[in-house]
């Protein structure tokens, strides 16, 4: 079954957030190289709760496909790549997903392969490509929705990443169920009348969405480990964490 990882990697000084902007262009060649890999996104993120134009120098994301969890794994510990965001980062975090729905396209392709639904906390993506002629209007209604998204009590995490400032965002939210997520997103207010704008006004040039079991979580972020996983049905033992990288 295919694992998707998100691995957030932050960084402190101006020496490091430097090197990990150098890396938007640089690691792409590394990249290329890691064994096993399938899609690959190096994303920078948002300020505030994510959702925002401005950039958030110390954030950095990577976002990648594998054929499992187990391969996963071994190349986020192994592979060069990450071992050097891992050594320069002063905090990181990886979370491991299984693709549960997916419809449109990401830069002309799906990249993910669907599995079975499971239980527990699921996350969403969501990944559009904005039409030059709209941006300004698109990022206008950006602060509301990001307002929005950071009052409600049922988000367990979320963040703003992109490949490209201002035309290419994606969004990432951890909710405790569809029902929580799918309240959220129907409900009258900022969020709904920025959707029915994008569909009425054609603000997109592509879009993706993605619905993931989220599997397991490992290493630290804002300080503690979070627990986003949700143990299998019938095993009620504390859930594991995956270590990728050496402390």
């Amino acid at each position: 079954m295919q694992s998707t990882t998100l691995s957030l990697y932050r960084f402190g000084s101006i020496p490091a957030r430097l090197w990990a902007f150098a890396q938007m262009g640089l690691a792409r060649w590394a990249m290329h190289d890691v064994r096993d890999i399938g899609t690959w996104k190096l994303c920078g993120s948002g300020t505030g709760e994510g959702f925002t134009p401005l950039p958030n120098t110390a954030v950095y994301a990577i976002l990648a496909t594998w054929p499992d969890h187990d391969t996963a794994r071994r190349a986020l510990f192994g592979a060069g790549v990450f071992r050097r965001y891992a050594a320069i980062s002063s905090e990181r975090m990886t979370l491991f997903l299984t693709p549960t729905t997916a419809r449109g396209t990401w830069a002309g392709e799906q990249p993910f392969e669907v599995g079975s639904e499971g239980h527990g906390p699921i996350a969403a993506l969501t990944r559009a490509t904005v039409k030059p002629r709209v941006a300004a209007r698109f990022w206008g209604r950006v602060p509301g929705i990001s307002a929005v998204v950071g009052e409600d009590p049922n988000v367990m995490f979320k963040i703003g990443i992109g490949e490209v400032p201002l035309l290419h965002q994606v969004t990432f939210s951890i909710w405790p169920d569809a029902a929580s997520m799918a309240h959220f997103a129907r409900k009258n207010g900022p969020h709904a009348q920025a959707i029915r704008a994008v569909r009425e006004e054609g603000w997109f040039r592509e879009e993706l969405y993605a619905r993931f079991n989220v599997d397991a979580v490992e290493g630290r972020w804002e300080g503690a480990t979070p627990d986003f996983a949700a143990p299998p049905a019938d095993d009620k033992r504390p859930q594991e964490k995956i270590g990728i990288a050496a402390e």
